[in-house]
C-alpha cells in the first residue's frame, strides 16, 4: 500500500511539472529554469545568470 501512495504522489508532481513546461513554453519562455530571464539584456536563447 505504500508503495502505491508513494508511487501516486510522484506521479502527481511529475506531472504538475510537465504542466508547469508546457505552459511556460506556449508563453514564449525560452529557458524556463532562470528566473532573471525576460528581464535583462542577454541573448535568451543562451541565458546564463549567475544565481
Amino acid at each position: 500500500m505504500t508503495n502505491l501512495i508513494t508511487a501516486g504522489v510522484l506521479f502527481v508532481v511529475i506531472g504538475v511539472a510537465g504542466i508547469y513546461l508546457v505552459k511556460a513554453k506556449k508563453r514564449g519562455q525560452k529557458c524556463i529554469g532562470c528566473p532573471a530571464c525576460g528581464h535583462c539584456g542577454t541573448d535568451h536563447g543562451n541565458c546564463r545568470h549567475i544565481l
